[in-house]
Order: C-alpha cells, then sequence, then structure tokens
C-alpha cells in the first residue's frame, strides 16, 4: 500500500476498532490500480455520521443529509461516508432519499461504473463484487448494472463517462454507449456549473481529442451551452493538434473555432458561469492571438498582456499555424522579461509630478501625457528616471 492510503489506516483501524466495517472506496482506488498518482482518499463506513462524530472528536458536517462527515484527524481532513443505498432519483440528479446500510457490497451496487464500485482494506485486499479490475484492465466504461437506470438515476454520469475517455484513455462498452445516446437529452435537468466542471476536466485529460469525438457522436453538445448547432466549429476545433494546450487554452480555441467577437465572448464564458476573472483571461488571450495572427508581437502589446497571456497565445498561435517548433513562446518570453516595465506603477513618474511640473490641474491631458511617458520607457526613448523624464518631456515640448 501506498501514500495516502497509509496515513489513513488509522482511521479506518478507529472505526473497525469501534466494531464498524470502513473501506477505501471509489476514485482513490481505481486509481491506485492503475499506478495513477493519488492526491487523497474516501471512506465509507458501516457507521452512521452520529457514530462516526462519536469516535472522532474533531468533525465537521459537510453533507450529512447524505451520510458525510469531515473528520479532521493527525493534521489531515477525510471524507467519511456511511453505506448508503439511494431511492428514487429527482431532476435526474440527486436521490429523493438516503438509507443508511450495514452492507458494502449494496453500497457499492449504487455507484456509477465498475471501475469506480471497488473497495479496498485497511490491510490492501480489494473486494470487488462487480468486476471493476477487469474494466481497468481491458480499459473500458462500464456502468455498475443497467446503463438505463444508472443515467436516469444522474444524467451528469454521461458527461463523466466522456470525461473519463479523456482522463484514463478508455472507451465506454457498447450498451453503455447505446443507452448514453438515448438518454442524452435529460442532460437538460444537469446545472450548467456541473457541466462545466465536467467539461474542464475533459480538457485537461490525454485523450480529450476522443473525448471531444464522443461529444460530437453521443449529441451531448447540443445540451451545452452556446454549442447547440455547432457541430461543424467542434469539428473544426479536432482538426488543431490540441496536445500541449492547457485547459484555459482549449476554452480559447474553443472560443476561436466558434468565431467569437468582442461582447460576444463574454457572453458565451457567463452562460458557461465562468467566475469573471477567467473570462477576462480567456478574452485577452483571443485579442492578442487575432492580433498575433496578423503580426508579431508588438513591445506595447507584450507590455499589456503580461507572461501567462503571452505564452497562452503564443501557443495557440503555433497551434492553429501547424508549428511545431515552440522557440518563439521562449522568444517572446524573454523580451517580455527585459522590458524596463511590467506595470505603471513601477513608473518612477506620477500624476503628482507632472501635475507640479506642468502647473495644472488634473484632467483628461494627465493620462495622455502617462500615456506618452509609458510607451517612451517602454520602446527606450528615456530611461525609468524621475529626472530624465523630466528633461525628456522638457525636449518634447520645446520641439
Amino acid at each position: 500500500m501506498i501514500e495516502p492510503f497509509l496515513s489513513a489506516v488509522p482511521v479506518l483501524e478507529k472505526l473497525e476498532m469501534a466494531g464498524y466495517e470502513a473501506y477505501f472506496v471509489g476514485g482513490s482506488v481505481r486509481d491506485f490500480l492503475l499506478h495513477k498518482t493519488i492526491s487523497d482518499v474516501d471512506i465509507a463506513t458501516s457507521a452512521t455520521p452520529d457514530e462516526v462524530k462519536k469516535i472522532f472528536p474533531k468533525t465537521v458536517d459537510i453533507g450529512i443529509e447524505h451520510g458525510t462527515v469531515l473528520v479532521l484527524f493527525q493534521n489531515q481532513s477525510y471524507e467519511i461516508t456511511t453505506f448508503r443505498t439511494e431511492a428514487e432519483y429527482q431532476d435526474f440528479r440527486r436521490p429523493k432519499e438516503v438509507t443508511f446500510i450495514r452492507v458494502l457490497s449494496d453500497d457499492l451496487q449504487r455507484r456509477d461504473f465498475t471501475m469506480n464500485a471497488i473497495a479496498m482494506n485497511r490491510e490492501g485486499k480489494i473486494i470487488d463484487p462487480f468486476d471493476g479490475q477487469t474494466a481497468i484492465k481491458e480499459k473500458i466504461i462500464r456502468t455498475v448494472g443497467d446503463a438505463k437506470e444508472r443515467f436516469q438515476e444522474d444524467a451528469l454520469r454521461m458527461m463523466r463517462a466522456v470525461r473519463f475517455v479523456s482522463q484514463l484513455s478508455f472507451h465506454i462498452e457498447e450498451k453503455s454507449l447505446a443507452a448514453l445516446k438515448k438518454l442524452v437529452s435529460l442532460l437538460e435537468n444537469i446545472a450548467i456549473e456541473r457541466k462545466r466542471e465536467e467539461f474542464q476536466k475533459l480538457f485537461a485529460g490525454a485523450n480529450r481529442k476522443q473525448a471531444l469525438e464522443l461529444i460530437i457522436e453521443t449529441n451531448i453538445y447540443s445540451f451545452l451551452p452556446g454549442l447547440q448547432n455547432k457541430k461543424e466549429e467542434i469539428q473544426d476545433m479536432l482538426s488543431f493538434n490540441m496536445d500541449r494546450l492547457s485547459p484555459r487554452e482549449m476554452w480559447a480555441l474553443l472560443g476561436y473555432c466558434l468565431k467569437l467577437k468582442g461582447k460576444e465572448i463574454e457572453g458565451f464564458f457567463r452562460n458557461w458561469r465562468f467566475p469573471l476573472k477567467e473570462i477576462r483571461e480567456i478574452q485577452h488571450i483571443l485579442l492578442f492571438l487575432e492580433k498575433r495572427l496578423q503580426s508579431e508581437w508588438s513591445t506595447y502589446d507584450l507590455y499589456i498582456a503580461g507572461k501567462a497571456i503571452i505564452q497562452s497565445t503564443e501557443i495557440l498561435y503555433l497551434v492553429l499555424e501547424g508549428i511545431r517548433e515552440t522557440s518563439s513562446i521562449h522568444h517572446f518570453l524573454q523580451l517580455y522579461k527585459e522590458l524596463p516595465l511590467k506595470s505603471r506603477s513601477q513608473m518612477k513618474v506620477t500624476g503628482n509630478d507632472l501635475m507640479i511640473w506642468y502647473e495644472r490641474n488634473a484632467g483628461p491631458w494627465l493620462k495622455e501625457k502617462l500615456d506618452h511617458v509609458e510607451l517612451a520607457i517602454l520602446e527606450g526613448h528615456v530611461a525609468n528616471d524621475k529626472q530624465r523624464i523630466k528633461e525628456w518631456l522638457s525636449r518634447c515640448n520645446h520641439k
């Protein structure tokens, strides 16, 4: 067994010493079997939330109605969830009622895919009633039980299946794929924030191209914000080599292929419920990408864009142009590094200085003059030194 399981073993031991069963479950066990990096672990137990809270003195109720308690133990936090069954689902997403149970196999039976319905005890023994290990070995995404039932219970599972194609490079089993195609319209009932989260993870996967092909094949795209009737645009996106792109750059590439301009960019990403800060970043990438497709970076554009936007814009430019050589990224980042200014706050002259020198009150002229000085420093016409700027402005005024 490896970390972080080893550090969590004492949690399982305390539950077992109190007379309950406890196991590692879900994605952490799957990733362990895949020899992938594991960030955290989920624990399932026969103890009810109240019983868990009696065993551990420090807990937080984070989802107690669904049986989940956050346990703070030895400077770590662990989500511990009671074995449960789920009654009829509402809104194709949430169970109307959760019943706590004492049997592990019944708890695993409610899970989405066989590869996620595997448990492991504190000694590393695998409990696999639905043959998830075979699915992992054969790289198959297969629902636990009837696919139609699983997708009708929680329609988001359809997007999760496609997301796993991207993340794990698995393929969806035939019956599960057929059910997905038949029930895809149920995605109308899913909150946009949840769809965005799945799409973001899909964009981060190594096999994102095949996953996007499935988004088209299954018609999932028709139930995503702003992508209805955009099949051709998504197919255009597939024509590019996306291997090097970050999720943010993938979103920018999607915006480019959709030919979004101006306020359309903000509208599209607001519909996806993106935070405003991320919308602005993608807007800037698309703005500078449009410029970059017409000419090389100017000194001022490098200054305004900043390091992160330069890098994302340039890599997208290379992808769109089909250029595999990445030396231009390093070239323009070096030029940015050598700029005498990275922001206006670094200028040695302020608006107050200019008002004193020109004996004038604040007004539109002040911004214009500061812009003039800023550009002159960036282009090397004057050093970023207060006295030299004053002398340079004096010479400019006499010309």
